[in-house]
């Protein structure tokens, strides 16, 4: 299984048992120092640069958000609703598949409402014409699938074979082009800059005869740009030159890397015994607290992992059999009680967490590696896991 690489960063000087386990702890000075990397490419090479709500939606940090980004990408009306409420800019909402019922509202909400396809598009038509008339103002956009992978992990390529995601661009005609303001993409996951670049040669022919018409282009998020290694300015030349050459404003969509390397979950472990190996039992679970160590799969780094030693596979409370999150020489060695954490745990894994078997949720804490202030922003305790029930 894969380690995703994590930077400490100043975790490494954070006393785990300032907060309760399990719980994610925030770096707020991380955050900013993310935003201000988003906010140097926006302003050099003029792009709209939008937060991604699905990666990363802690909410008490949207006037943080807000003093540096464009504004909010949305993936259908909850989000909506949570960009137009607490944070600023404009609201971009993308859904494979809206609800005739919920679209009036989504479209008071959103500044730019994209389609999955011409067909959806078509449908909704009496609907876009009624919110206009009572006052709605908003963009149309079309989400096309470049038919161009450059996924490295299949589940999570959007441009797979027989993907449900954008309509196919080889299949894009100026009837399809009636009404649509603008064209999105998203084909990226965790990656640099040179697969943006293929992406666009393999798309522009195709959507080239519509430049005159379109307002602007979205590529969408899975740009690595807070990553130490990201060609930054190379993005920026990029961006520039398609506002340049095509006459549109030009968005990107970032949500990972608003929030890298800017969180850790902290858990403890609750017991230990041998079964071929040593096999810890923590409060942390793989399926509900870090689901996509599972999905995806990945080994996620832990904070000071020792390289010696003997080594610990540890799982989660639940009696999934699978929730396993990995084998760890932790520090110090294991012990019951003992406190870790795993890094790079604020993006996915807080949006991603659910009560199955009745596992709590981990607390959210926020803490300033600048002013050493840290508070609570929330807790969970029964009614959130029998309220979702009935």
């Amino acid at each position: 299984m894969e380690t995703r690489a994590g930077d400490p960063g100043a975790f490494a000087r954070f006393d785990l048992s300032r907060v309760p386990s399990p719980a994610f702890v925030v770096d707020a000075a991380k955050v900013r120092a993310n935003l201000r990397v988003l906010r140097d490419i926006g302003d050099r090479s003029g792009a709209k640069v939008l937060a991604a709500l699905k990666a990363f939606s802690m909410w008490s940090l949207g006037p943080t958000v807000a003093e540096h980004l464009d504004g909010v990408c949305a993936s259908g009306l909850f989000e909506a609703r949570l960009g137009h409420d607490h944070y600023g800019g404009e609201v971009a909402t993308y859904c494979a598949g809206y609800k005739a019922s919920d679209l009036p509202e989504i479209l008071r909400l959103s500044d730019h409402i994209i389609f999955n396809s011409p067909g959806q598009h078509s449908r909704f038509l009496p609907l876009l014409a009624e919110a206009r008339a009572a006052g709605s103002q908003f963009d149309v956009g079309l989400r096309i699938n470049p038919l161009h992978s450059e996924g490295e992990v299949p589940k999570y390529d959007p441009a797979a074979p027989c993907s449900r995601l954008g309509f196919p661009v080889n299949q894009l005609t100026a009837e399809h082009m009636v009404g649509i303001d603008g064209i999105h993409m998203h084909t990226l996951c965790e990656q640099d800059f040179p697969p943006l670049a293929r992406t666009w040669a393999a798309v522009k022919p195709h959507i080239e005869p519509y430049f005159g018409q379109l307002r602007w282009i979205n590529f969408g998020g899975g740009h690595h740009v807070t990553r130490a290694d990201y060609q930054i300015d190379d993005l920026i030349d990029f961006l520039r030159g398609v506002r340049e050459e095509t006459g549109c404003d030009v968005m990107i969509e970032p949500g990972e890397a608003v929030a890298l390397d800017a969180g850790i979950l902290v858990g403890e472990i609750l017991d230990l015994f041998d079964n071929g190996m040593t096999i810890g039992i923590t409060d942390i679970s793989a399926t509900c607290h870090m689901p996509d160590v599972i999905e995806a799969p990945y080994r996620p780094a832990m904070l000071g992992e020792e390289t010696g030693g003997d080594a610990v596979r540890l799982g989660g409370p639940s009696c999934l059999a699978g929730d396993v999150i990995g084998d760890y020489r932790l520090p110090g060695g294991a012990t019951v009680g003992q406190r870790f954490a795993f890094l790079d745990q604020a993006h996915y894994s807080m949006v991603k967490t659910n009560t199955f078997n009745g596992v709590p949720l981990p607390a959210i804490w926020l803490w300033d590696s600048e002013t050493d202030e840290l508070r609570e922003i929330r807790s969970f305790d029964y009614p959130d896991f029998r309220d979702r029930l009935s």
